[in-house]
């Protein structure tokens, strides 16, 4: 089983970006923009995994330091 997931990733990896499987990842230093910064999406030190195959594409993002801390509080407004 571990040859065959080994070989999956090594053939997704060293295809073509148009190819009917692929895979790529990209290592992110720091992601400051506004837009991540308000839906709690900052991060650094992470890596950004995209999965392609066929028409369904998949996409993974891993940070080892989430810049946005989590929270309890609803996003609901205060009465």
């Amino acid at each position: 089983m571990m040859i065959l997931f080994t070989a999956l990733v090594s053939v997704g990896m060293t295809a073509p970006a148009d190819g009917p499987f692929t895979i790529d990842v990209h290592p992110i230093f720091m992601r400051l923009d506004a837009a991540s910064i308000a839906e709690s999406r900052a991060h650094a030190l992470g890596l950004n995994v995209d999965v392609k195959f066929g028409t369904m594409h998949l996409h993974y993002t891993w940070s080892a330091i989430p810049l946005t801390p989590a929270t309890t509080k609803s996003a609901a407004a205060p009465l």
